[in-house]
Protein backbone atom coordinates (compact mmCIF):
# COMPACT_ATOMS: atom_id res chain seq x y z
CA UNK A 1 0.00 0.00 0.00
CA UNK A 2 2.81 2.36 0.69
CA UNK A 3 4.05 2.14 -2.93
CA UNK A 4 1.04 3.19 -4.33
CA UNK A 5 0.51 6.18 -2.03
CA UNK A 6 3.20 8.64 -0.84
CA UNK A 7 3.12 11.39 1.10
CA UNK A 8 6.64 13.99 1.64
CA UNK A 9 6.89 17.27 3.60
CA UNK A 10 8.86 19.83 2.64
CA UNK A 11 10.83 22.35 4.72
CA UNK A 12 9.18 24.61 3.51
CA UNK A 13 5.70 23.57 4.21
CA UNK A 14 4.46 22.21 1.08
CA UNK A 15 3.27 18.52 0.82
CA UNK A 16 2.89 16.34 -2.10
CA UNK A 17 0.60 13.21 -1.74
CA UNK A 18 1.27 11.18 -4.55
CA UNK A 19 -0.60 8.02 -5.96
CA UNK A 20 1.29 5.84 -7.32
CA UNK A 21 0.18 2.68 -9.76
CA UNK A 22 1.07 3.38 -12.95
CA UNK A 23 -0.12 -0.34 -13.85
CA UNK A 24 -3.64 0.56 -13.26
CA UNK A 25 -3.61 3.85 -14.31
CA UNK A 26 -3.76 4.65 -10.59
CA UNK A 27 -7.14 3.63 -9.87
CA UNK A 28 -8.25 3.14 -6.60
CA UNK A 29 -8.93 -0.17 -4.51
CA UNK A 30 -11.11 0.32 -1.40
CA UNK A 31 -7.48 -0.04 0.74
CA UNK A 32 -6.13 2.48 -1.14
CA UNK A 33 -8.85 5.19 -0.64
CA UNK A 34 -9.18 3.96 2.88
CA UNK A 35 -5.50 5.10 3.10
CA UNK A 36 -5.58 8.11 0.92
CA UNK A 37 -8.39 9.58 3.09
CA UNK A 38 -6.18 8.81 6.19
CA UNK A 39 -3.19 10.81 4.27
CA UNK A 40 -4.63 13.42 3.77
CA UNK A 41 -6.46 13.40 7.24
CA UNK A 42 -2.51 13.18 8.58
CA UNK A 43 -1.66 16.22 6.21
CA UNK A 44 -4.64 18.30 7.30
CA UNK A 45 -3.14 17.89 10.93
CA UNK A 46 0.05 18.19 10.85
CA UNK A 47 1.08 21.81 11.20
CA UNK A 48 4.48 21.53 9.23
CA UNK A 49 1.92 21.05 6.44
CA UNK A 50 1.30 24.64 4.94
CA UNK A 51 -0.28 23.19 1.85
CA UNK A 52 -1.24 19.64 0.23
CA UNK A 53 -0.47 18.92 -3.28
CA UNK A 54 -1.90 16.02 -4.61
CA UNK A 55 -0.86 13.80 -8.16
CA UNK A 56 -0.34 11.42 -9.40
CA UNK A 57 2.85 9.26 -11.10
CA UNK A 58 3.69 10.87 -14.86
CA UNK A 59 1.05 10.27 -17.41
CA UNK A 60 -1.23 9.43 -14.97
CA UNK A 61 -3.96 10.97 -12.21
CA UNK A 62 -6.46 8.42 -10.92
CA UNK A 63 -8.67 6.17 -13.68
CA UNK A 64 -11.15 6.02 -10.98
CA UNK A 65 -12.34 2.92 -8.91
CA UNK A 66 -10.62 -0.38 -9.72
CA UNK A 67 -13.86 -2.06 -11.20
CA UNK A 68 -12.43 -5.70 -10.67
CA UNK A 69 -11.90 -4.52 -6.90
CA UNK A 70 -15.35 -3.38 -6.60
CA UNK A 71 -16.11 -6.53 -8.39
CA UNK A 72 -15.54 -8.05 -4.62
CA UNK A 73 -17.93 -6.29 -3.44
CA UNK A 74 -22.08 -7.05 -2.75
CA UNK A 75 -23.47 -4.13 -4.83
CA UNK A 76 -25.49 -2.84 -1.97
CA UNK A 77 -22.41 -2.47 0.20
CA UNK A 78 -20.61 -0.43 -2.95
CA UNK A 79 -19.31 3.04 -2.74
CA UNK A 80 -20.51 3.84 1.07
CA UNK A 81 -17.86 4.23 3.07
CA UNK A 82 -19.87 6.52 5.73
CA UNK A 83 -22.68 7.83 6.44
CA UNK A 84 -24.29 10.90 4.59
CA UNK A 85 -23.38 13.37 7.66
CA UNK A 86 -19.52 12.17 7.36
CA UNK A 87 -18.65 14.68 5.15
CA UNK A 88 -14.51 14.18 5.72
CA UNK A 89 -15.24 10.48 4.92
CA UNK A 90 -16.18 11.57 0.94
CA UNK A 91 -14.51 14.91 0.30
CA UNK A 92 -11.18 14.57 2.38
CA UNK A 93 -10.10 17.25 -0.06
CA UNK A 94 -12.61 20.17 1.35
CA UNK A 95 -12.02 18.88 4.78
CA UNK A 96 -8.43 19.54 4.81
CA UNK A 97 -8.29 22.78 6.66
CA UNK A 98 -5.45 23.57 4.47
CA UNK A 99 -4.89 24.86 0.47
CA UNK A 100 -5.31 21.95 -2.00
CA UNK A 101 -3.65 21.72 -5.19
CA UNK A 102 -4.81 19.15 -7.80
CA UNK A 103 -1.68 18.66 -10.07
CA UNK A 104 -3.25 16.44 -12.95
CA UNK A 105 -1.42 14.93 -15.46
CA UNK A 106 -3.42 12.09 -17.38
CA UNK A 107 -6.63 11.08 -17.35
CA UNK A 108 -9.01 11.81 -14.53
CA UNK A 109 -12.15 9.05 -14.58
CA UNK A 110 -14.36 8.82 -12.37
CA UNK A 111 -13.44 9.06 -8.83
CA UNK A 112 -10.55 10.76 -10.15
CA UNK A 113 -12.52 13.36 -11.65
CA UNK A 114 -14.26 13.88 -7.93
CA UNK A 115 -11.37 14.56 -6.54
CA UNK A 116 -9.84 17.21 -9.09
CA UNK A 117 -13.44 18.86 -8.09
CA UNK A 118 -12.44 18.56 -4.37
CA UNK A 119 -9.10 20.64 -5.32
CA UNK A 120 -9.01 24.20 -4.45
CA UNK A 121 -7.40 25.05 -7.18
CA UNK A 122 -6.15 22.97 -10.68
CA UNK A 123 -3.27 22.95 -12.24
CA UNK A 124 -3.15 20.62 -15.76
CA UNK A 125 -1.00 19.71 -18.77
CA UNK A 126 -1.99 18.70 -21.96
CA UNK A 127 -2.07 15.19 -21.31
CA UNK A 128 -4.93 16.09 -18.83
CA UNK A 129 -9.01 14.84 -19.28
CA UNK A 130 -11.92 14.70 -17.45
CA UNK A 131 -14.76 12.37 -17.26
CA UNK A 132 -17.16 11.77 -14.71
CA UNK A 133 -18.82 8.47 -16.57
CA UNK A 134 -20.76 7.22 -13.77
CA UNK A 135 -23.87 6.95 -15.94
CA UNK A 136 -21.82 4.42 -18.32
CA UNK A 137 -21.81 2.08 -15.10
CA UNK A 138 -25.20 2.58 -13.75
CA UNK A 139 -24.03 5.23 -10.84
CA UNK A 140 -24.25 8.73 -9.49
CA UNK A 141 -21.09 10.05 -9.06
CA UNK A 142 -19.70 8.88 -6.60
CA UNK A 143 -18.53 11.15 -4.15
CA UNK A 144 -21.06 13.34 -4.82
CA UNK A 145 -18.80 16.25 -5.98
CA UNK A 146 -20.10 15.72 -9.16
CA UNK A 147 -24.10 17.04 -8.42
CA UNK A 148 -23.10 19.05 -5.81
CA UNK A 149 -19.61 21.09 -6.48
CA UNK A 150 -19.25 20.65 -10.19
CA UNK A 151 -22.40 22.33 -11.10
CA UNK A 152 -20.65 25.55 -8.98
CA UNK A 153 -17.26 25.16 -10.80
CA UNK A 154 -17.94 25.43 -14.11
CA UNK A 155 -22.18 26.37 -14.32
CA UNK A 156 -25.01 23.97 -14.27
CA UNK A 157 -25.52 23.15 -18.41
CA UNK A 158 -22.08 22.60 -18.69
CA UNK A 159 -22.22 20.39 -15.64
CA UNK A 160 -25.26 18.22 -16.73
CA UNK A 161 -23.72 17.96 -20.29
CA UNK A 162 -20.44 16.25 -18.77
CA UNK A 163 -22.09 13.97 -16.02
CA UNK A 164 -25.40 12.83 -18.74
CA UNK A 165 -23.14 11.93 -21.57
CA UNK A 166 -19.79 10.68 -19.51
CA UNK A 167 -17.72 11.86 -22.56
CA UNK A 168 -13.85 14.03 -21.40
CA UNK A 169 -12.92 16.87 -21.17
CA UNK A 170 -9.87 18.06 -22.99
CA UNK A 171 -7.33 19.88 -20.57
CA UNK A 172 -7.60 22.70 -22.82
CA UNK A 173 -11.92 22.86 -23.13
CA UNK A 174 -11.44 22.53 -18.95
CA UNK A 175 -8.68 25.67 -18.79
CA UNK A 176 -10.76 27.42 -21.14
CA UNK A 177 -14.36 27.56 -19.22
CA UNK A 178 -11.86 28.07 -15.70
CA UNK A 179 -11.73 24.46 -14.35
CA UNK A 180 -8.13 24.53 -14.75
CA UNK A 181 -6.28 27.42 -13.35
CA UNK A 182 -3.16 26.98 -15.62
CA UNK A 183 -2.17 24.70 -18.18
CA UNK A 184 1.08 23.74 -18.34
CA UNK A 185 3.66 20.96 -20.41
CA UNK A 186 4.11 17.70 -18.31
CA UNK A 187 8.15 18.50 -17.44
CA UNK A 188 7.08 21.57 -15.80
CA UNK A 189 4.13 20.31 -13.50
CA UNK A 190 5.95 19.98 -10.72
CA UNK A 191 7.50 23.40 -11.07
CA UNK A 192 4.02 25.33 -11.53
CA UNK A 193 2.48 23.21 -8.57
CA UNK A 194 5.26 24.24 -5.99
CA UNK A 195 4.64 28.17 -7.08
CA UNK A 196 1.12 28.17 -6.73
CA UNK A 197 1.52 26.37 -3.65
CA UNK A 198 4.33 29.08 -2.79
CA UNK A 199 1.59 32.12 -3.13
CA UNK A 200 -0.30 30.79 -0.55
CA UNK A 201 2.19 30.22 1.82
CA UNK A 202 2.58 34.00 2.12
CA UNK A 203 -0.69 33.99 3.89
CA UNK A 204 -1.46 33.20 7.18
CA UNK A 205 -2.25 29.63 7.56
CA UNK A 206 -4.64 30.92 11.26
CA UNK A 207 -6.57 33.18 8.15
CA UNK A 208 -6.86 30.79 5.44
CA UNK A 209 -7.68 27.78 7.16
CA UNK A 210 -10.90 29.73 7.91
CA UNK A 211 -11.16 31.13 4.90
CA UNK A 212 -11.33 27.95 3.38
CA UNK A 213 -13.83 26.81 5.48
CA UNK A 214 -16.06 30.22 5.17
CA UNK A 215 -15.84 29.69 1.52
CA UNK A 216 -17.31 26.29 1.29
CA UNK A 217 -19.63 26.31 4.27
CA UNK A 218 -21.03 29.35 3.03
CA UNK A 219 -22.41 27.57 -0.53
CA UNK A 220 -25.15 26.35 1.67
CA UNK A 221 -26.01 28.93 4.16
CA UNK A 222 -28.44 31.70 4.62
CA UNK A 223 -26.68 35.25 4.82
CA UNK A 224 -27.11 35.64 8.14
CA UNK A 225 -25.90 31.93 9.49
CA UNK A 226 -22.70 33.26 7.28
CA UNK A 227 -22.53 36.92 8.54
CA UNK A 228 -22.41 34.87 12.10
CA UNK A 229 -19.65 33.00 10.76
CA UNK A 230 -18.05 35.28 9.52
CA UNK A 231 -17.99 37.73 12.81
CA UNK A 232 -16.91 34.74 15.03
CA UNK A 233 -13.77 34.40 12.63
CA UNK A 234 -12.87 37.99 12.38
CA UNK A 235 -13.01 37.78 15.92
CA UNK A 236 -11.37 34.81 16.10
CA UNK A 237 -8.41 36.56 13.48
CA UNK A 238 -8.05 39.71 15.94
CA UNK A 239 -7.18 37.78 18.67
CA UNK A 240 -4.33 35.79 16.86
CA UNK A 241 -0.77 35.79 16.98
CA UNK A 242 -0.68 35.61 13.28
CA UNK A 243 -2.79 38.72 12.96
CA UNK A 244 -0.43 40.58 15.43
CA UNK A 245 2.51 39.27 13.09
CA UNK A 246 0.84 40.89 9.89
CA UNK A 247 0.09 44.40 11.33
CA UNK A 248 3.97 44.21 12.99
CA UNK A 249 5.26 42.93 9.52
CA UNK A 250 3.85 45.98 7.60
CA UNK A 251 4.77 48.28 10.03
CA UNK A 252 8.17 47.27 9.84
CA UNK A 253 8.40 46.63 6.18
CA UNK A 254 9.51 43.15 6.31
CA UNK A 255 8.14 39.87 5.25
CA UNK A 256 5.67 38.50 8.06
CA UNK A 257 6.75 34.92 10.32
CA UNK A 258 3.39 33.56 10.83
CA UNK A 259 3.16 30.45 13.04
CA UNK A 260 -0.68 29.41 12.32
CA UNK A 261 -1.68 30.67 15.58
Amino acid sequence: MADHLQLEVEPNGIATLTIARPEKKNAMTFAMLAEFTALVRQAGEDDAVRVLIVTGVPGAFCAGTDLSDLNTIPGKDRGLRGAAEERSSWWPLIACPKPVIGAIDGPAVGMGAEFTSQCDVRIATPRARFAWNFAHRGLVPDTGAGTWLLPRLIGLPAALRLLYSGEFLTAEAAHEMGYVAELVESDNLTAAAHAEASRFLKGSPFSIQRIKALTYEGLTREIDDHMHAHTAALRECFDSEDHREGVSAFLERREPRFTGR
